[in-house]
């Protein structure tokens, strides 16, 4: 009997720890609902949160190479209102309306009119205007402190870190690419909330080869004329972009620019004919397969025929010409018989080699993919060897020149840093060493004797090729509108950049009777190159009588 009653006194107790148990669980669950329910919350990417927290994800800082900003969160603030505790909606309507005469009365009377919980009235407003709407003391109406985001480099850098939405989420350029690779997964779990401290993303841009390539490509724009342009430059064995600059361009700040046409990323979205700088890959192939050598020989004598297609040379010298004298006085003649002697597939299997029939696997989203030929018959062939039926962007061209002369080691083109040794691992080999050797001796013949004489800098050694395009057009090319480019690597006996300038339309200089590529394109990439390469540490060496072209570089250095 006794034992019973222990029993029944054990199993009360029991029941008793369970009842509180639960009373205390409810109280907290309890206490939490009513904390909740008092402050509004705003229903975000499926989650709610209260517009007095401060919870707007933040950004990391986008640096370039040397640690210069090119991009970061600034504070701001955005007005919202809680339409179920606006207690006069007509004085609450003319009352901001009188502050910010921007927005809509009669949505604003209908938004404040409902029993929502939240709504956005105006985001992101200047330090004045939240002021003068604060000291209206409306009830019901408040601030939340956001996140802008800022690019102190502006037009500069627009193409290469894009911009972000008003929600501060990236939908262009790096901004983009930065939320692919994990921001938007931290945001989520709540570790990129704004305060908290995250690392910045560091790029392989040079802000001031930046600023160089930009000005230099729009003082060319003005002196030639053109209505566009693109620069870009690469270190030539890591095939990391040091400087993308496309014109004209916009203003991160002001990401509503980016919608014109005429301001896209020519340099990764646009596709172009490039015209002669494609011989530089052809004479590469030629050299790689062995189908021609340095003395080897080309009859250019009389145009190629070609079914009821002729080719014939801009400049015709009529006679027998040696590779390098092909290269030099840009022989289509030539040039055209060296893919024929290649054959279709061997030149379409490089072609692929070098990356010019696919979308360049860039960390930016911007990226064309190129225009290739269905068919593929001789004239085809032909054409293309001199750049002429393969659109491709300039980007593309930029990074298989790189393979051309470093060696034979072709690799996507990267906007992260990137070792010598991690590109090596990553990359292909396209052509052999020596064939890269070989090229590397043409684009010098060809800077020193040929078209790319005005591309020279004193110290710096370059090396280049140039391309007179005529334009694409329905129905054929137009005689009278041209892309002009430059082509070109330094020092030429050990590359360490590829630069490539495109000129779009550009017209004769005052005094001159031509517009070819020799006279725009190809100065333009000798300013570039003298501006950049004391920046990017490449030391000049001159000739014992260069005495003045010395003290003039060191005098810029200084």
């Amino acid at each position: 009997m006794r034992r019973g009653k222990r029993n029944d006194q054990g199993a009360r107790g029991r029941i008793a720890l369970v009842i509180l148990a639960c009373v205390g669980i409810y109280a907290v669950i309890g206490a939490r609902l009513v904390t909740l329910g008092m402050a509004p919350a705003e229903a975000h990417d499926g989650l709610l949160f209260s517009p007095q927290d401060d919870v707007q994800a933040a950004r990391p800082d986008i640096v370039d190479r040397n640690g210069e900003v090119l991009a970061t969160d600034l504070a701001t603030a955005s007005l919202f209102a809680e339409p179920r505790n606006i207690i006069d909606v007509d004085e609450a309507v003319e009352k901001l309306t009188s502050v910010l005469p921007e927005l809509d009365i009669e949505s604003l009377r209908a938004s404040l009119s409902t029993d929502r919980g939240f709504i956005w009235l105006k985001r992101e407003i200047s330090a004045l205007k939240r002021e003068q709407v604060h000291n209206l003391g409306l009830p019901g109406i408040g601030f939340l402190s956001e996140t802008k985001r800022f690019y102190p480099g502006g037009r500069a850098v627009g193409h290469i870190v894009g911009h972000v939405n008003v929600d501060n989420a990236g939908i262009a350029g790096l901004e983009k690419a930065v939320d692919g690779s994990g921001l938007m997964a931290l945001q989520a779990a709540g570790l990129a909330r704004k305060g908290r401290a995250l690392a910045p993303v560091r790029v392989s841009v040079d802000l001031r080869a930046q600023h160089a390539v930009r000005d230099e490509l729009s003082r060319a724009m003005e002196r030639y004329r053109s209505i566009a342009a693109v620069g870009i430059v690469l270190n030539a064995r890591t095939l990391e972009v040091v400087a993308m600059s496309s014109l004209p361009d916009y203003d991160p700040n002001h990401p509503a620019e980016a919608l014109e046409k005429p301001r896209m990323n020519r340099a990764l979205a646009g596709v172009f004919e490039l015209g002669s700088v494609f011989k530089t890959f052809t004479m590469a192939m030629g050299l790689d397969a062995g189908v021609i050598n340095l003395n080897s020989t080309m009859d250019a004598r009389y145009p190629l025929r070609l079914g009821r297609f002729t080719i014939k040379d801009f400049h015709a010298k009529s006679r027998v010409l040696t590779i390098p004298e092909v290269f030099k006085y840009s022989s289509n003649i030539g040039t055209a018989k060296v893919a024929l002697m290649l054959g279709a597939e061997r030149q379409k299997a490089y072609l692929k080699a070098f990356g010019m029939f696919d979308r360049l696997e860039t960390e930016l989203p911007e990226a064309a993919r190129p225009l290739v030929p269905s068919r593929w018959p001789d004239v085809t062939a032909a054409t293309v060897s001199f750049g002429h039926g393969l659109a491709v962007t300039p980007m593309h061209a930029a990074a298989a020149a790189a393979a051309m002369v470093n060696g034979g080691i072709f690799a996507a083109p990267t906007f992260y840093p990137r070792s010598e040794a991690e590109t090596m691992q990553i990359g292909r080999r396209v052509i052999s060493a020596e064939a890269s050797d070989k090229m590397r001796r043409l684009l010098k013949l060809n800077a020193e004797e040929g078209s790319g004489r005005r591309a020279q800098v004193p110290g710096f050694d370059v090396g280049g090729k140039t391309g007179t395009a005529e334009k694409a057009v329905a129905g054929g090319y137009a005689s009278d509108r041209r892309l002009n480019s430059f082509l070109a690597a330094f020092p030429i006996d050990d590359p360490q950049y590829v630069v490539l300038v495109v000129l779009d339309e550009p017209k004769p200089e005052e005094g001159q009777y031509a517009a070819t590529a020799g006279l725009n394109a190809a100065p333009t990439v000798a300013n570039i190159i003298s501006r950049i390469g004391p920046m990017l540490n490449v030391t000049p060496r001159f000739n014992d009588n260069d005495d003045v072209a010395r003290a003039m570089t060191v005098a810029y250095q200084d």
